[in-house]
């Protein structure tokens, strides 16, 4: 896309530079590109090709390139199948030639080419460059009049969005103005309007946090809704179900395990999720033998989460166990690590894949106490850096609880803060079947419990003790670990109707409960990510956001003092306007900037597995 045009007529090449308009277009390119331009981008950000700084929908003297490097005078464009036309290819000709007159070298990939061969994309703009830095530039002597790049301001400056309102942690900021860098960094925050901003993306909505997704098996999503259909005289719990989920697990290859991923991401941050932590442990080949990768599914993990836009924390899971003192059965053989070394080693390659996408981060993990032997749990957390999260599954179901003091004469949860150092780097998943000992004690602790409350619902787990822990002190932070529901409000409403039910009263939490239960996920989730945090959005720190649709029901007529509630009780994702992840839409009216090209290989990968 280009700001110039060529004369039809005449052929000539038109070189009229409009400063502010092509100043206007480019970032409005920068906020809606192509899933080719938005995959590239994300492997030449941050200075991640050999240390040099690419611009993106660089405006370059009347006109935009889709990425820049001046260091070495280098334009990289992507093509639709658009610059196949003897027209386009006249134009593009003829832009080339002009921009050899000022040293700078044109490079081409077609959408397929990004999207299909990355690699050998990013291995011929390593060779141009290589090969530029290394020759002494001799650009042709200009013909025109038109200022050298670098001669005059690239048009680097803040993008700026107006909100009619914007959540912080104790009040609404309306109007909202939040200028964000190149990077989607905050740098303004107000609710009064910049003086200097030239572009400015009006909303018609209102801003929340995103939300963070603390516990997710991703490879689940390929089996939700398929185990459901429960034969007459039968008991179906969350054991049967786990026969089934054994069995998506075995069937499921690298190829359909990304893609699978990718959609449940992709529809992860269409409902306001911006970071999901994924509880990984499909580890191995469909036979139990080791990749030459060792963390190559947990590579697809990350590569999913790129192409999906959501930022992800990678958890590494430890499953050596097939229950307490019991070997695997061969059914687990694709999760198993068979001592703590070889975890190590698992890890040590999880870190290598989370450099590929610098949304990346990690954590560490064990499966749950019947799945890891009781010592090594102990010698695995003493191995680990005291900074990153830590998750583990704990007193799901009543078995495991009976299984677990039969094995070594205490409660999962007993074990836990009887033995290891609980703080606030840990996330105890469900928690579901506490006493009043282990609830006290792990409120006191500054552990957070994550709640997964769709799951819970569906494998028949229990209910978690929610208005008791809360009011010792109690954090938390929710996950849709199955997927059989992925929507975050639903899993707040869930979260406060169940102990409405058990307690038959309607104050589950004290005030404001959808105000409170926002923040806290906020904050305690950002945790179970390893990010610390002291206020919804802060300058310094990324844009992301939940922005709900200020013509949609309910909201259009209701006050800022009742609109957290309103969203909360009532919305569901008709209401999303979208959701901006890094200062850019990912979802916008609610659609998935790249929602065909994932839908396609999603649906593919589900009829390769014939599981539906």
């Amino acid at each position: 896309m280009y700001s110039n045009k060529m004369d039809s007529n005449q052929g000539s090449w038109s070189t009229d530079k409009s400063p502010g308009a092509i100043l206007g277009f480019a970032r409005e390119m920068r906020k809606n590109p192509t899933e080719a331009e938005n995959l590239l981008w994300e492997n030449l950000r941050n200075k991640k090709l050999g240390g040099l700084k690419f611009r993106r929908q660089q405006p370059m003297e009347g006109f935009i390139l889709d990425f820049y490097c001046h260091e070495v005078k280098l334009g990289v464009e992507v093509h639709g199948p658009d610059h196949h036309k003897t027209e386009q290819k006249k134009y593009d000709e003829l832009r080339t030639s002009y921009l050899e007159e000022f040293g700078i070298e044109i490079i081409r990939f077609s959408n397929e080419e990004v999207t299909q061969t990355m690699r050998n994309v990013l291995g011929k703009i390593r060779e141009v460059t290589k090969r530029k830095l290394e020759e002494s530039p001799s650009p042709r002597p200009r013909s025109s009049v038109t200022p050298l790049p670098g001669e005059r301001g690239g048009g680097e400056g803040l993008t700026y969005f107006k909100l009619k309102g914007l959540l912080q942690r104790d009040q609404w900021i309306s109007p909202a103005f939040v200028g964000v860098d190149n990077s989607g960094i905050i740098k303004y925050l107000s609710s009064t309007s910049p003086s200097d901003g030239f572009a400015m993306d009006t909303v018609d909505g209102y801003a929340i946090p995103g939300f963070q997704n603390a516990h997710s098996h991703a490879f689940q999503y390929g089996m939700a809704g398929l185990a459901e259909n429960h034969p007459m005289g039968t008991r179906d719990d969350f054991w049967s179900w786990r026969e089934a989920m054994y069995q998506c697990a075995l069937s499921v290859d690298p190829d359909q395990a990304e893609a699978i991923a990718t959609m449940l991401y992709s529809e992860m941050v269409r409902h306001g999720y911006t970071q999901v932590a994924e509880f990984h442990y499909l580890h191995h080949d469909k036979e139990g033998h080791h990749y030459n990768n060792l963390a190559e599914l947990g590579e697809r993990m990350v590569a999913a989460a790129q192409r999906a836009g959501i930022k992800i924390t990678l958890v590494p899971v430890f499953y050596q166990k097939g229950t307490f003192g019991k070997e695997p059965q061969p059914r687990q053989r694709r999760f198993i690590s068979k001592s703590v070394d070889e975890y190590l080693q698992l890890f040590e390659a999880s870190k290598k894949v989370i450099k590929h996408y610098n949304d990346a981060s990690l954590a560490f993990s064990i499966h749950s106490l019947r799945a890891v032997d009781l010592n090594d749990i102990i010698k695995t957390i003493e191995h680990m850096p005291s900074d990153l999260p830590f998750h583990i599954h704990v007193a799901e179901q009543k078995k495991e609880v009976a299984d677990c003091i039969d094995h070594c004469g205490k409660r999962p949860m007993q074990w836990v803060l009887d033995h290891l150092s609980v703080d606030e780097r840990f996330h105890l998943v469900h928690s579901t079947h506490l006493d009043d000992d282990e609830l006290s004690r792990l409120a006191k602790s500054g552990a957070s419990v994550v709640l997964c409350p769709s799951t819970e619902g569906n494998l028949g787990d229990g209910i978690f003790r929610m208005k008791e822990f809360v009011k010792l002190g109690g954090r938390w932070s929710i996950g849709t670990d199955s997927h059989i529901g992925i929507n975050p409000l639903e899993e707040f409403r869930m979260i406060d109707y169940r102990q409405r039910l058990v307690s038959n009263e309607r104050n589950t939490f004290d005030g404001d409960a959808a105000h409170y239960m926002i923040n806290e996920e906020v904050v305690s989730g950002r945790k179970a990510m390893g990010i610390n945090s002291i206020d919804n959005f802060e300058i310094g720190k990324p844009f992301d956001a939940l922005i709900f649709n200020a013509k949609s029901p309910l909201v259009s007529a209701t006050s800022l003092k009742n609109l957290v509630s309103t969203i909360v009780y009532s919305a569901d994702s008709n209401y999303n306007l979208g959701t901006i992840i890094n200062g850019r839409w990912v979802v916008k009216n609610n659609k998935h900037r790249n929602e065909e090209a994932i839908r396609n290989s999603f649906t593919l990968a589900l009829q390769q597995m014939k599981n539906r």
